[in-house]
């Protein structure tokens, strides 16, 4: 069989609202629980927005689209993955009505993203819970949420369907078992919140998951809506079948969520789990059929695997990873902790397809490194030899998983321009092929420039990935 990416392969690069955007009132916006975490997951957030908080301006994407995405059709971008932030639409997110100025916004930003030869892919809820409902409702413990965000992603769908054909209803769903907050909306601090209302939670949000893939299909039959997880493989530190074992204990986690986005019900080892814990979700007729709704493609984000261990004394939880995880010891790591682990790609890509049978579609992998701004012949760029060897890499694993016979529909880098870090906030830890004159203490031009990564990512693209090698 060819080693080599098909035809309509749809390369590209994904972005988050409250990363990019900022503009974080304007518009008839209101503040999500992104502009009260002014140091990531790090810390607990304020009660207020706070002028430290980089992501109230983020790169200013808001007023510069229009240039930013030019540059991503020089790459070639044949998709763009970017997030509608829901307290543009809904400010608070309880209203009965949406607010006009943050849909025209979005229709403006389709409008050019199609112009430009691009599919949008556009995921409706990316860590950017209004404020609102976080301290209001608690987030998703309450399960008033889901007729909210029914609300929000039909009015999407209706404004915007027949310009956005792929859509994802939440990003990294599994991540409120790491970040209930960020992912979840969850007022209540992490330390203090019940397993009860955490699973609680999770199963609103998987319901509503559910329910806004049956209300896509409904209004528009040719709609693809997908789940968005967070892939990281886990190794057993050694052979041990102990250690064997808790590896497949980790990686049950992650499964929970794409076993009921895709077979439509609970797993046998998740509703023991919650057995043994004590946990007893309230769980209505209603919500048994709605998750029934199942979707069309599986998408994800990889970065890293790790390793589990059942010998306590062996369980040093590396650094950086939201996630949790033992350290590799044959595996290099990146400036933030991030073990890098390109044929951990393939073997992800592998195992979902084996698992689900669904489309894939991988919609975040990058490298977050401390990029330097130098002038080579009177131009300023980065040399970043470090991601592209990080890029061709993956992109070659995922090659191997094309051969292999999984059904891939697309790759987009995270993040194509260097955008505010999630999990740290910062500007440091960047990703882009394009390098934004901002940096951690506020300062800065917002000029951009394109890096050394930005031509060979381009050259990927334009040889549909022939330029491998």
């Amino acid at each position: 069989m060819s080693t080599t990416f098909p035809e309509g392969f749809l390369w590209g690069g994904a972005v988050a609202a409250n990363q990019l955007e900022g503009a974080y009132l304007e518009g008839g916006k209101l503040p999500s629980i992104q502009d009260v975490m002014p140091r990531g997951i790090a810390a607990p957030p304020t009660e207020e927005p706070t002028p430290d908080n980089l992501k109230l301006v983020g790169i200013d994407f808001y007023h510069r689209y229009e240039a930013d995405l030019d540059l991503f059709a020089e790459m070639g971008f044949k998709v763009f993955r970017f997030s509608i932030a829901w307290s543009r639409i809904f400010p608070r997110g309880d209203e009965e009505t949406p607010n006009e100025e943050g849909l025209a916004f979005y229709d403006r930003l389709i409008d050019a993203v199609r112009a430009r030869g691009m599919e949008p892919l556009v995921t409706i809820s990316h860590y950017e819970t209004p404020l609102h409902l976080a301290k209001t409702y608690d987030g998703w413990v309450d399960r008033r949420l889901i007729g909210f965000y029914e609300r929000y992603a039909r009015t999407l769908f209706e404004r915007f369907g027949d310009r956005v054909r792929y859509w994802l209803t939440f990003n990294e769903i599994n991540a409120v078992l790491h970040a209930p907050l960020m992912s979840g909306g969850i007022w209540t601090p992490k330390d203090q919140l019940s397993k009860a209302d955490l699973y609680q939670a999770i199963h609103h949000e998987l319901v509503a998951s559910a329910s806004v893939t049956r209300i896509a299909h409904e209004l528009n039959p040719e709609l693809k809506v997908g789940c968005m997880i967070i892939a990281i493989p886990t190794y057993p530190l050694s052979p041990d079948p102990a250690d064997v074992w808790a590896a497949r204990q980790s990686e049950h986690e992650n499964y929970t969520f794409g076993d009921v986005h895709c077979r439509g019900a609970y797993p046998g080892y998740f509703l023991r789990k919650l057995r043994e814990e004590g946990v007893e979700l309230h769980i209505t007729a209603e919500d048994t059929e709605t998750l029934r709704n199942t979707v069309d493609f599986v998408s994800f984000s990889y970065y890293m695997s790790v390793c589990a261990t059942a010998d306590p004394a062996k369980q040093i939880k590396g650094q950086g990873n939201i996630m949790g995880g033992v350290p590799n010891p044959t595996l290099p790591a990146s400036e933030w902790g991030w073990q890098i682990d390109p044929l951990g790609l393939r073997i992800v890509l592998n195992d979902y397809w084996e698992r689900w049978g669904k489309p894939l579609f991988i919609v975040e992998n990058g490298l977050g490194a401390r990029d330097e701004l130098v002038e080579v012949d009177g131009v300023k760029t980065v040399i970043d030899d470090y991601r592209i060897d990080y890029l061709r890499t993956h992109l070659i694993q995922v090659r191997e998983a094309i051969a292999d016979g999984v059904q891939l529909w697309g790759y987009t880098w995270w993040g194509p321009i260097d955008v505010v870090s999630a999990s740290t906030a910062q500007l440091s830890k960047r990703y882009g092929f394009i390098y934004v004159d901002r940096h951690d203490d506020g300062s800065g031009t917002l000029e951009r420039y394109r890096k050394k990564s930005f031509d060979a990512y381009r050259e990927i693209i334009t040889t549909n990935g022939a330029a491998l090698g």
